[in-house]
């Protein structure tokens, strides 16, 4: 096998499932199941995760001249993007079953969306991220107003891709400065032309702009105004999916930018990341009190987590590395079962909206509020779940590297985001005042998502009380990474290489 094949076997797989359920969906009866295609397409996301793990053992993979780098990096964060979408597609299977006859397109653009995500994350090429990035947006631009009947899916859709529009050119002409300033869009070679540049501000400018631009694919604060209004319009399967997997693959790339291509203005850079994530936990935090919609709660939620990733961005850099690594798997399956639960109460129609709707959860199917109330604890950080440990490894990282006040700040966010968190757990075991609640006509949980929100569960369990595997991948996706950076750096400037590589990975 190829490397440029072997580099990109998960994207290839993902891609060529995705045009065979597009192809084949027209040849379907209108009105006819779409399940087949669902669980094709689910077939496909394992194949790439299967995929994703194969290409560990190979360790350093480049691929395409160099715009391509496969690494343990990559791959912790293609597994976490495929694990999000198989997820997804398991609690869709029965989503538009009777209500939409174009449910293949969904599983399809649900594949394409990941390709983008997965070819973000091992790109070390800045237009090749743009590329995955374009892919995936798209495909999400679409998916928010895939509810064609109601009026908030297409603003949903209309807002994402108006904003979004503009966040791609604030990051394509950051890229365009940072050529004009290093000559080259080179991840590593960006980094070794910022020792020789003339023009440090045009640098830093270039690097502020791909800030900007990907702030806004993780909402975080004064990015966020589009989060809100999008989450609360798109279908509750595709808002777990846009709240985790692009938010992944968008850090995945801050960090290879910001630690990698900019680690000489570490000092400047660091500074707003403080400015950002302070401004995130609070903003997101405090918004969400306001809520009583549970999605627009969700979402100043996701903007208040964004802020706690950013945290990381100011440790050290193989604190922070590894941080962020473990911080973005346990958000991601957590924040997606919240979502898979809340696909199942509310339904293609949204039967549950606001927080006083899924009063009585708790005695209808105590199972479901199980599960929705374990995913709430993880979210507040309550111990011996994934959130509390991931909390804890961002701030742990954060105070070593000196940042004491951002970790105060993060832990005070953390006590408010108690309120609205344990407000909804209220909800759901509060007996309901009557028999008119929406949740009287709840349907029977199908078998896949069941499945789906099992493997959730199961994960934000496990991250929470047995830590230590993901913490040590994430380490050596850290170390990788680093040592990456290093060897580029001596093949640029070999006589003047004076780096110690002193990492021992394993």
């Amino acid at each position: 096998m190829s490397s440029n094949v072997l580099a990109l076997l998960p994207e290839l797989i993902l891609t060529l499932v995705g045009v065979f359920v597009m192809l084949a969906e027209p040849c379907l009866k209108p009105g006819s199941s779409r399940k087949p295609l669902g669980w094709f397409a689910i077939a496909g996301t394992v194949g790439s995760l299967i995929a994703s793990w194969y290409q560990i053992q190979f360790g350093t993979i480049h691929a395409f001249s160099g715009t391509i780098q496969v690494d343990a990096f990559s791959v912790l964060f293609h597994f976490v993007i495929a694990s999000v979408v198989l997820v997804t597609l398991l609690g869709s299977l029965d989503f538009f079953e009777g209500n939409a006859s174009h449910a293949g397109e969904y599983f399809a653009l649900t594949l394409f969306g990941a390709v983008g995500m997965m070819l973000m994350t091992c790109s070390v090429e800045l237009l090749m991220v743009f590329v995955g990035l374009e892919i995936s947006s798209i495909s999400t631009y679409i998916m928010c107003g895939f509810r064609k009947g109601q009026a908030t899916g297409t603003e949903s859709s209309i807002k994402y891709f108006l904003l979004g529009s503009f966040a791609t050119a604030f990051f394509l002409y950051g890229v365009a400065l940072a050529f004009g300033a290093t000559g080259s869009t080179n991840i590593y070679a960006v980094a070794h032309g910022l020792e020789t540049t003339t023009t440090p501000a045009l640098a830093f400018t270039a690097l502020a702009l791909i800030i900007i631009g990907l702030g806004f694919k993780v909402s975080a604060a004064p990015f966020h105004v589009w989060t809100p209004d999008v989450y609360q319009g798109a279908p509750a399967p595709v808002v777990g999916l846009m709240s985790t997997a692009p938010k992944t693959a968008a850090f995945a790339v801050l960090l290879r930018i910001t630690f990698t291509s900019f680690p000489l203005y570490q000092h400047r850079w660091s500074i707003l990341m403080w400015v950002l994530a302070a401004l995130s936990m609070t903003i997101g935090n405090l918004g969400a009190l306001l809520q009583r919609d549970v999605k627009r709660m969700l979402a100043y939620s996701s903007i208040a987590h964004a802020g706690y990733l950013l945290v990381a961005f100011t440790a050290f850099p193989f604190d922070g590395i590894a941080a962020a690594c473990f911080y973005t798997a346990t958000y991601s399956a957590m924040n997606v079962g919240v979502f898979a639960v809340i696909t199942q109460v509310a339904g293609y129609d949204e039967r549950a909206r606001t927080i006083d709707d899924f009063t009585g959860l708790g005695q209808k199917r105590p199972y479901l509020a199980a599960l929705l109330s374990f995913f709430l604890l993880s979210l507040i950080g309550i111990p011996f779940t994934g959130g509390f440990f991931g909390k804890f490894y961002v701030f742990s990282a954060a105070i070593h590297g000196g940042n004491m006040w951002l970790a105060i700040i993060g832990l005070l966010n953390s006590g408010v985001a108690c309120f609205y968190y344990l407000r909804l757990l209220s909800a759901v075991y509060t007996r309901p005042g009557s028999e008119s609640t929406r949740l009287n006509q709840l349907r029977r949980i199908s078998v896949p998502a069941a499945i789906g929100i099992a493997l959730a569960a199961v994960a934000t369990g496990a991250l929470g009380i047995l830590p230590s595997g993901a913490v040590s991948f994430a380490e050596y996706a850290s170390h990788s990474t680093l040592i990456e950076q290093g060897r580029q750096e001596c093949a640029a400037s070999p006589d003047s290489c004076n780096l110690q590589l002193n990492y021992d990975v394993k």
